[in-house]
């Protein structure tokens, strides 16, 4: 509903709650006897007053709950706003016609010891507008050389993929704040340049246009989880619980394996994040685990009971070119998409070599993904270990009924990287480090 539909269902449940009031008020005036002593009057007075808050409570509780949806919308959603990647046309035709919705969801991480957003969580949830029917695409964020459409103005200054004047900082997660920097005004007028260079380039990568971008600082995802009641997942191997290799620092502790696991905010958060002597694709598929919780955590009781904390939370650590006169429509989807399902297809060093990666083999696993068959609806059992890195009792089957092309091409790398026109410095493959033996993961034989 709109900000002005908010508005006068505001008004019109005050409106209700007084007349309410002013009729119980009336009724007992009216009614009371003559004869009715002061003592009398004061304790039906009284009991009238309370009866008329009773009566009233509903409908001041309905106002308040749209003035919370209201200022939600108001403070979330900007019909105003101004995006170089969203048409004008959006409030007249939310999804242009087309039978599928593309958003781009990104997990930023601001915290201290970090230079601006650097969004270590990349996914592309590709919706059927018609059933709702959901496959996501998981990049790692290591990806390099990321292309941009050749009728876009980023073409022309990186037509081999973006370059930013070093390997670190030419990552697929350092777009977002590399891009704007150099070219600040390259796309012209928008409020949130890093996120129409992700939008582009992730939309060429995977051969889908990006509609819209979500956007979700990791730093306060926590009160989010915290606001919903927690989740729950299926724990496969040791999770390590903070450690930097980089600086020498050990992890603090480790999640140990187990299934259905409740997860307050806080611990989801190390679950997700939880790297230490893993790689970065057993952190994106709990991460994509951990979406699917949230879905099945998102019940209608949940949100209703909970509604004006997770509103609050979500305004907090959420940012999106969804404009306001689109919400309702997704609103609506959301409710398709919770019903029909969620697959996944990671793309993963099983998949493309990051560091020279085949665009085109990216784009037919896209395309096969999504002519795909949907996968048969799960039972209500927990899953028995799932894929890499844990899931949820009920949302893991559907999303693991894609991981990835049911027979992927087979082929072998090269040695040496394929020549290339750019003059970039020369890379050499990396290495892998072995277990210590005193890594509680060493000894998991699922590993």
């Amino acid at each position: 509903m709109s900000p002005t539909g908010l508005l006068l269902v505001i008004a019109a449940a005050v409106g209700v709650a007084i007349v309410w009031s002013l009729v119980v008020i009336a009724g007992y005036r009216v009614l009371a006897p003559d004869s009715t002593t002061r003592g009398q009057h004061l304790v039906g007075g009284l009991l009238v007053t309370m009866l008329a808050f009773g009566v009233a409570a509903p409908a001041f509780e309905a106002a308040h709950l749209a003035s919370v949806q209201r200022n939600l919308i108001t403070g979330l959603f900007d019909d105003d706003g101004t995006s170089a990647t969203v048409p004008d046309t959006a409030a007249v035709d939310p999804w242009g016609g087309k039978d599928r919705v593309n958003v781009l969801l990104l997990g930023g991480d601001g915290g201290e010891g970090r230079e601006g957003v650097r969004p270590d969580t990349i996914i592309v949830a590709s919706i059927d507008t018609q059933t709702g029917a959901t496959t996501t695409f998981s990049l790692p964020r290591n990806l390099e050389e990321l292309p941009f459409p050749e009728d876009s103005p980023l073409h022309e200054v990186y037509p081999d993929g973006f370059w930013a004047g070093s390997e670190s900082e030419s990552l697929l997660n350092a777009v977002y704040r590399n891009g704007p920097a150099e070219y600040p005004d390259i796309l012209g007028p928008t409020d949130n340049p890093g996120a129409d260079f992700m939008k582009l380039g992730v939309g060429e990568a995977l051969g889908l246009p990006i509609d819209y971008y979500v956007l979700v600082n990791l730093d306060g995802f926590s009160q989010l989880i915290d606001a919903l009641g927690g989740i729950t997942v299926n724990v496969n191997y040791w999770v390590p619980i903070g450690g930097e290799p980089s600086l020498g620092h050990l992890p603090n502790d480790y999640i140990a394996p187990g299934p259905n696991q409740h997860m307050d905010g806080e611990m989801a958060l190390h679950y997700a994040r939880g790297r230490f002597g893993l790689s970065d694709y057993q952190r994106m598929d709990r991460q994509r685990c951990m979406i699917n919780a949230i879905v099945e955590a998102a019940d209608p009781m949940t949100l209703l009971a909970r509604y004006q904390q997770i509103a609050a939370t979500t305004q907090d650590i959420v940012t999106t070119d969804i404009p306001q006169s689109v919400v309702g429509d997704f609103a609506d989807l959301a409710l398709k998409v919770k019903e029909a399902g969620i697959r996944s297809v990671v793309f993963d060093d099983t998949v493309i070599r990051p560091a020279y990666p085949d665009y085109d083999l990216m784009r037919t696993i896209v395309q096969d993904a999504l002519v795909t068959e949907p996968a048969p609806a799960p039972s209500s059992a927990p899953a028995p270990g799932g894929s890499t890195g844990g899931g949820t009792s009920a949302a893991e089957p559907r999303a693991t009924a894609l991981r990835r092309p049911p027979h992927p091409p087979r082929w072998t790398w090269p040695r040496t990287p394929a020549p290339t026109t750019r003059s970039r410095p020369s890379r050499r493959w990396p290495t892998v480090s072995p277990r210590r033996a005193d890594d509680p993961r060493a000894h998991d034989p699922t590993r």
